[in-house]
């Protein structure tokens, strides 16, 4: 949840690691401070609030410093103040850190330590690792062995950047079940909890596992385990460039996002042709799968119900998805001939990552897509597919989730041909409407007029209160993703059901002043989404309708429409999902909403 930068070389560190922060605000945005080694002694700055409020703060003081640490908070333990922001402090001063994650066995340590006489000046249970190593120091003359003594000390998951005025240049780093990864420059090294914090300085980074500690100097990198055991590791190459993670003109990143998504979806199907045309996924036999388990959570979840209509249609493989939260407590059947998937756009989900480890000690062979290079998931699975959406720094996702789709929509068509449940006609026409996706994509978001359109929906509908959104087969997912995107910027109630239950309940809560918004693209249930639209007329409720062109019975019916490019039902998600994040997008900017960092919400959930 939280962002961690650091940095070590001869550029003055004060500006490195604002910048740092701003790049990993997605991360967090409840406090934010820095920790600077300045003529020997270490200086803290923290502040509650935005990373602008802190660097206000820094701009007068000329500080010269060349080594220190960051962090922007996302509040786990501990309201959002000065005092429980993070950099946090050794009772001598001599000792700063930074911590992202959670200590379970943070109250056993801190009535340790009181007792021990130290003195806690913040709520949170970050604050007792770094009286933990001072502690241990008393010990331990060398820092680096007091601050692996530290390590086996500490229960649950922690990503944690230490500096000391004992070693003054140096920063000493460690991570289990959080991620934390090392940017590589020329006499100077950086760390950050994600590649976007460095990726202005360096395009070569170092991926720490589990249980790896480093030390980082200006011109050397050691990492070994926390039993000190030196580990050798290989530099990885990003191929993401700077200008794809900044705003690029636009007012906020989920608009540029949201735009970039033809690009993103071309780059996904290029990206994995090679074992596309060659119907070989590594390490994965599809005539040998039995079942398919779909692991995942938040917009990847619907990503995944996507998935299983796709793997059963295509592929005739019975598909199962779950919420990556409940999989391991709700001790599931997995067997040997099972295919786990898991899909998260950062690779470090916390409750993905444990449920994928379930499944692999169950014998299952477990295939990941994932956005990030190098990334956890990537490292533990089976085998991983790659999405091409370059960096997503917006918190509510958009361009990693049509990527998502373009996988699940190759894989697919792979295992159904490979299985011999596709026919090669059927195959190549599907694969052909693939790769018209993306100039469809660009053929909506380009016309003015239907941008246009949204947002004088948006217009009209930003004051409501609560909102439905239906849809039904393929499309259902799609309207609980559209729910989401709208609870999660713009704080309405917003619930997605299948169009069909909606006598079942939801029926109840039509009127006026509750819009429904409708997935009523050409399919083989249209007939019965106009049967549920004329359901909800008859009770006066506002109907929006995302429609293919030259569209008669539901444009009649409906209050406002959305016209997309008609396609294949099965592919329809790909295209329909995008007016729903335009209208997500701009009722919260008419709201005057944080579009990028919603409040409470973090880019990657990486505790559970």
């Amino acid at each position: 949840m939280c962002g961690i930068v650091g940095y070590t070389g001869d550029r003055i560190a004060e500006y490195v690691l604002i910048d740092g922060l701003k790049r990993l605000e997605y991360r967090g945005y409840d406090s934010a401070g820095i920790a600077l080694i300045v003529d020997s002694r270490i200086q803290v700055f923290k502040k509650k609030g935005k990373i602008r409020e802190l660097e206000r703060e820094l701009r007068p003081l000329n500080l010269r410093a060349t080594t220190g640490i960051g962090h922007t908070r996302w509040a786990t333990h501990g309201s959002p103040t000065d005092l429980n922001a993070h950099p946090h402090l050794s009772c001598d001063g001599r000792i700063a850190l930074v911590h992202n994650g959670i200590i379970e066995n943070y109250q056993e340590l801190k009535r340790e330590l009181a007792e021990l006489g130290h003195t806690f000046r913040s709520e949170t249970d970050s604050e007792v690792v770094v009286h933990l190593i001072e502690e241990e120091l008393k010990r331990e003359k060398v820092f680096k062995r007091a601050f692996l003594n530290a390590l086996s000390r500490l229960k649950g998951s922690f990503a944690l950047a230490v500096i000391t005025t004992q070693e003054p240049t140096k920063i000493f780093v460690a991570r289990k079940d959080s991620p934390l990864v090392i940017g590589l420059g020329e006499e100077e090294n950086f760390v950050a909890s994600d590649v976007p914090a460095f990726l202005a300085y360096t395009d070569r980074a170092i991926f720490l596992n589990d249980f790896e500690a480093a030390v980082i100097d200006r011109s050397s990198v050691e990492v070994f385990t926390f039993n000190g055991e030196p580990v050798k590791k290989e530099a990885v190459k990003i191929p993401w460039s700077l200008a794809q993670a900044e705003k690029g003109g636009y007012k906020h990143f989920m608009l540029k996002e949201i735009n970039e998504q033809p690009r993103a979806i071309a780059d996904t199907i290029s990206g994995n042709l090679q074992w596309f045309e060659s119907g070989k996924v590594e390490g994965i036999e599809p005539e040998e799968v039995e079942r398919i388990t779909v692991v995942a959570c938040g917009t990847s979840y619907h990503a995944g119900l996507i998935g299983k209509f796709l793997f059963e249609n295509l592929a005739k493989i019975p598909t199962e998805v779950d919420y990556a939260s409940e999989f391991r407590y709700r001790d599931p059947i997995v067997k040997n001939r099972d295919l786990v998937i898991s899909i998260t756009q950062s690779g470090e989900t916390a409750d993905t990552l444990a449920a994928m480890r379930l499944a692999k000690e169950r014998g299952a062979k477990v295939l990941t897509i994932c956005n990030v290079i190098g990334s956890t998931a990537t490292r533990e699975a089976d085998t991983v597919i790659y999405t091409y959406a370059g960096p997503e720094i917006s918190v509510a996702s958009t361009k990693a989730f049509t990527t998502q789709l373009t996988v699940l929509l190759l894989l697919a068509l792979c295992f159904g041909r490979r299985r011999g449940k596709l026919g090669q006609r059927e195959f190549d026409s599907l694969f052909k409407e693939l790769m018209s996706i993306p100039s469809k994509a660009e053929a909506f978001l380009n016309r003015e007029k239907e941008e246009e359109r949204v947002k004088e929906i948006a217009l009209k509908l930003y004051r409501a209160k609560n909102a439905l959104y239906l849809g039904r087969h393929v499309n259902y997912p799609i309207a609980l993703e559209g729910a989401l995107k709208l609870k999660e910027i713009s704080y309405i109630h917003a619930e997605g059901y299948p169009a069909g239950e909606m006598k079942h309940g939801p029926i109840a809560l039509i009127d006026e002043t509750v819009p429904a918004v409708f997935l009523a693209t050409k399919s083989p249930v249209y007939e019965k989404v106009l049967s549920n639209i004329e359901e909800v007329k008859a009770r006066k409720g506002r109907v929006v309708a995302v429609v293919n062109p030259g569209d008669s019975a539901v444009s009649k019916l409906a209050d406002f429409k959305i016209e997309v490019p008609e396609t294949h039902p099965l592919l329809s998600p790909v295209l329909n999902v995008i007016p729903l994040q335009l209208l997500a997008y701009y009722i919260a900017d008419f709201l005057g909403y944080d579009v990028d960092q919603p409040r409470n919400l973090a880019k990657s959930v990486t505790v559970e």
